[in-house]
């Protein structure tokens, strides 16, 4: 009985041991890639509308991914990051890893919304549709930052996006910082336009903050980072003084924030060389445009 008992404790104990090391084995953690600098993929996926085709156009013309690619490619990441442009049946733009997804119809409302010249802030189309262009990619690309480098986040994702995004338009120099400011600050031009707004409360239970909030947002980041740069977004009326009187704080904030979770994921050296080169054109490239008409032969 005794032996047969030991039989049975050394059965047990050898089944645990084994159990054990099959557990182990099991929840090893797969080896983590390698995080390097050039990790942006882009895709072009062509439109199944023809509504759509002309955009496609335009966006390959001016290199528009490819653009985009190039700024995000110092980030130090661990795994492939695919920027892709689609046709998608509504106005949206999302990240789920590992892709960020532009919708056409989206970029079609922007393209929509152009002024038809140089508005009286100076805003031109050209810069109207590269700001709006670039604050969609880079709050996207925000979300996939915060993701893919395990960056912690206190409060909603969607602010943080939003600050992200204005962070990196900041990053330039003073004059395409400028533009860029100011053609996203365009895509609210209607509550600008029409600053009494009536929305239901429910319109706040939204994950992203509402548009007013969300232009006051930008405007103040941008004059905390450069109060002269952007001096007149308060004495023209756009930023009011008690909000603007804080704006420093919440731009160090923002940067500090930065700097202490993304900064170390970034190649300084490469970071400079992007932001350094002159990429902001005057004049965008209209593909869609119609070929003038051949002269007659004579």
């Amino acid at each position: 009985m005794c032996e047969f008992v030991s039989r049975r404790a050394r059965s047990a104990t050898t089944t645990i041991a084994l159990s054990a090391v099959v557990l182990a084995f099991v929840a090893l953690p797969a080896p983590a890639q390698e995080a390097r600098t050039n990790r942006i993929q882009i895709e072009y996926v062509p439109p199944k509308s023809p509504e759509y085709q002309s955009l496609l156009d335009s966006l390959k013309a001016n290199h528009g991914l490819e653009k985009m690619q190039e700024i995000f490619s110092p980030f130090r990441l661990p795994g492939d990051l695919t920027l892709r442009t689609t046709e998608c049946g509504m106005a949206n733009a999302w990240y789920q890893r590992p892709t960020v997804t532009i919708c056409y119809e989206y970029l079609n409302d922007i393209r929509k919304s152009l002024p038809a010249e140089t508005t009286s802030q100076g805003i031109t189309p050209t810069d109207a549709v590269l700001g709006q262009f670039f604050y969609v990619v880079a709050h996207e690309m925000g979300h996939a930052m915060f993701d893919m480098l395990n960056v912690p986040l206190w409060g909603r994702a969607e602010d943080a996006a939003d600050q992200f995004a204005t962070f990196m338009m900041l990053q330039f120099g003073k004059d395409s910082a400028r533009r860029l400011i100011g053609g996203a600050a365009f895509s609210y031009k209607n509550y600008v336009n029409n600053p009494k707004v009536v929305v239901p409360l429910e319109a706040f239970s939204e994950v992203h903050g509402a548009p007013m909030q969300r232009f006051y947002n930008l405007l103040c980041m941008a004059y905390g980072a450069d109060r002269e740069t952007f001096a007149d977004l308060v004495t023209n009326g756009y930023l009011p003084q008690a909000r603007a009187r804080n704006c420093r704080v919440e731009f160090g904030e923002a940067n500090f924030a930065f700097q202490q979770t993304i900064r170390p994921s970034v190649d300084r050296d490469l970071a400079k060389k992007v932001m350094e080169g002159a990429w902001l054109p005057d004049v965008l490239e209209h593909p869609d445009l119609p070929p003038p008409v051949p002269e007659q032969p004579k």
